[in-house]
């Protein structure tokens, strides 16, 4: 393996220290990943929810929730359907768990057996027999074209959730709350389905408690500027920015009739920070024969965050957390917008533990669905985690006790690979109802029933997906070299359609190639797409989207079904696709990419159980954001132990830098000893930190990537 570590001008460590609080490390690894701005930086020094988008940004956001919130006013009787998935099933058990906690005459439901993805007639019909009129979709809806002009046929609005790609024409529905969609603003497009779903639910809980839901306001500021005057108003509405004004004024030039101030302010609630200071501006720029109506907002803001106290808004954007990682330097009417956010967060109690209960729920689906995490997945992902670390919610509980989890520290790794497979696994095996109920049932003994099904189904699939990789893995094969080596396929009968996902997911860290698995029924097929070196999926989908029944995804994987009778049209189409398929280039020889270097002389005063802080300060890791890799070198091994059962396989090692001793794991590697390295030996290496815990007990550990003998005189 290749070791390299990115060069990085000092100039801009010391820069990145000195402006975002950070010590020389942090600093460093920032620069060395390519998070120098200050909007990426926010989301890895900052844990604050705060810091989260406003949920009213997304298209479509206040219109869905007038119409839930007229729902429940008149007494009428909603759907949540969602997807089989983990982001779907945690999607729907976390806003039906609020509808109901509203009153809400609500039921819920998610695709089962080998029911199609997504919104489908029957749920439609049956939902409309039982005299329902409002669905919500989570994690899904998008594409359910045909569906939802059905429901509206039969007098059902429905609002569509979801974070899956649109297609070129979107269903009629009553509004639609997607961050991909065409028209919106939205600064973040990443969103799990779950995360949508979060904020939907964070949007309503705004709208019942705040009395500033749906009303427009405005923040007014003066300001000198040489011989004149700025007059700068900002419309805000659920404290989403709306409109600006910035109007430079000469005073005695021109009356107030005269600018726009008049038709901008018109019908407005007006807010100011220090009336008397506005007033006696505006005077000397008008005149007195007028007067603007405005209310005071220093001193409320300083009875709910006291450093504010007697502080103008240029002292404030001094000491303003949010200001200081503005790209551009803000002027005096951003932080105030910042600060009236933040009152009326901070006075309306906006982040409850309800809330952090919804995201331990958030959390799981964005891991699940492996969402980047970088922007405010970070901060979805680590309030999450670490509210469930604190106190899960119910169902939650329940699982994590079954599998081990329960009363312990545990990151993203694990969530990932032993918390989210079992709840997939209803899916997968065509009950995810299973794990709906799971997070939704109040009696502790039906949780604790269904919580151990989930292990067992988790089992029984694994044990299917061992069954149907035997038979996926040589079609796969077989098809490489007739599709050019740049795309591999399996699909029949004998596939088992809950694992078509995982099986292509097997087959791209296989072959490092795009991969097609497909499950084929008596008369329709479901396939599952992944993607590898950078080849984006929605081009193939939108080129056959005539053949399919349904489709949708993401752009690197994605599923459809259709009728059996188009799979051999669909092949030939796909022959001439992949025949002018473009990859990214395939290295034969991997590179590491080194975050920090301790050379032998410093590595006993950098390679201490200190470094855990810098770890954990860039987790969650994951999508767009791998474990920090740190390059020690000089370190003795003191001890070398085989492990594994019943043939060893695995390599333990003791790593003295000095100051401490460090257990080592190495996998994979005992071919390697007395041939790549010895007892006594002084080597350098690259690896990642985590914590063992075994036995109760947690200790930290090296987990080594790559190790070579140290040069000589190292």
């Amino acid at each position: 393996m290749n070791w390299e570590k990115k060069s990085i001008p000092p100039e801009l460590v010391k820069e990145l220290s000195e402006r975002y609080g950070c010590d020389f490390l942090t600093a460093s690894v920032l620069a060395r990943r390519g998070i120098t701005g200050g909007e990426d930086i926010r989301y890895f020094l900052e844990d604050d929810p705060r810091h989260l988008r406003n949920p009213f940004e997304l298209p479509g956001m206040e219109a869905a929730v007038e119409r839930i919130l007229g729902a429940k006013e008149e007494g009428e009787k909603v759907l949540v359907f969602g997807d089989r998935d983990v982001d779907g099933i945690t999607s729907t058990a976390m806003v039906s768990s609020f509808l109901t906690g509203q009153g809400i005459d609500l039921r819920w439901r998610l695709p089962q057996g080998d029911e199609p993805y997504g919104l489908s007639m029957k749920a439609v019909e049956e939902f409309a027999a039982d005299g329902g009129t409002l669905i919500i979709t989570v994690d899904c809806g998008i594409s359910n074209l045909e569906e939802v002009e059905k429901a509206n046929e039969l007098g059902i609005d429905v609002i569509i959730t979801d974070h899956h790609n649109p297609q070129e024409e979107l269903p009629q529905a009553y509004t639609i709350v997607n961050p991909k969609l065409k028209n919106s603003a939205y600064p973040f497009r990443d969103l799990a389905g779950c995360g949508v779903a979060y904020k939907l639910v964070s949007a309503l809980r705004f709208a019942l408690k705040s009395h500033f839901f749906a009303q427009p306001v405005c923040l007014l500021n003066t300001r000198p500027s040489n011989d004149s005057y700025i007059i700068e108003i900002v419309k805000l509405r659920n404290l989403a920015e709306t409109d600006r004004l910035i109007e430079t004024v000469v005073p005695g030039m021109v009356g107030i009739t005269e600018t726009r101030l008049p038709a901008f302010l018109e019908g407005q609630q007006i807010l100011a920070w220090d009336v008397a200071l506005q007033k006696k501006t505006l005077a000397k720029i008008f005149g007195s024969g007028f007067e603007i109506y405005m209310l005071d907002l220093a001193p409320e803001v300083a009875k709910q965050i006291p450093q504010t106290g007697g502080k103008s808004l240029l002292r404030l954007k001094e000491i303003s957390r949010i200001a200081k990682y503005a790209e551009n330097s803000p002027g005096e009417l951003d932080i105030f917008v910042n600060l009236f956010t933040s009152f009326v967060q901070k006075k309306e109690g906006h982040f409850t533990p309800e809330d952090s209960a919804d995201l331990q729920l958030a959390a799981l689906g964005t891991i699940a669905d492996i969402m980047p995490l970088r922007d405010e997945n970070r901060i979805i992902v680590r309030r999450g985690l670490a509210s469930m670390l604190e106190k899960p919610r119910p169902g939650l509980s329940d699982l994590l006790f079954k599998l081990g989890l329960s009363g312990r520290r545990f990151g993203t790794s694990e969530m990932s690979w032993q918390l989210c497979p079992p709840i997939n696994a209803t899916g997968r095996m065509g009950c995810p109802d299973k794990a709906a109920a799971l997070l939704l049932a109040d009696d502790p003994a039906e949780r604790d029933r269904l919580a151990g099904e989930i292990v067992a189904l988790n089992e029984d699939r694994k044990k299917l997906g061992a069954e149907n990789w035997a038979v996926v893995e040589p079609l796969a094969r077989e098809s490489l070299e007739r599709l050019g080596g740049k795309f591999v396929l399996a699909a029949g009968e004998g596939i088992y359609r809950g694992v078509t996902g995982i099986m292509a997911n097997r087959l791209v860290n296989q072959f490092k190639v795009p991969a097609l698995v497909a499950a084929f029924g008596e008369e329709t097929l479901s396939g599952s797409l992944r993607s590898a070196r950078g080849y984006d999926l929605t081009s193939l989908m939108e080129q056959n989207a005539d053949l399919f029944l349904d489709w949708g995804g993401h752009d690197f994987a994605a599923g459809f079904s259709m009728v059996r009778a188009n799979w051999e049209p669909f092949l030939e189409r796909l022959g001439s696709i992949t025949a002018n398929l473009e990859l990214g280039e395939e290295t034969d020889e991997e590179t590491l990419s080194v975050d920090a270097e301790f050379d032998a002389p410093r590595v006993g005063k950098f390679l201490t159980p200190e470094l855990f802080g810098l770890v954990d300060r860039f987790e969650p890791y994951g999508e767009e954001n791998v474990a920090l890799s740190f390059l020690a070198r000089g370190l003795k091994i003191t001890d070398i132990q085989l492990m594994g059962k019943p043939e060893a396989k695995h390599v333990k090692l003791t790593l003295d830098t000095g100051k401490h001793k460090w257990p080592a794991m190495y996998w994979q590697a005992v071919d390697k000893v007395n041939r790549d390295f010895a007892l006594n030996d002084r080597v350098d290496l690259v690896f990642t930190l985590n914590r063992n815990w075994f036995n109760g007990t947690e200790t930290p550990q090296l987990i080594v990537t790559d190790l070579k003998r140290a040069a000589s005189g190292d």
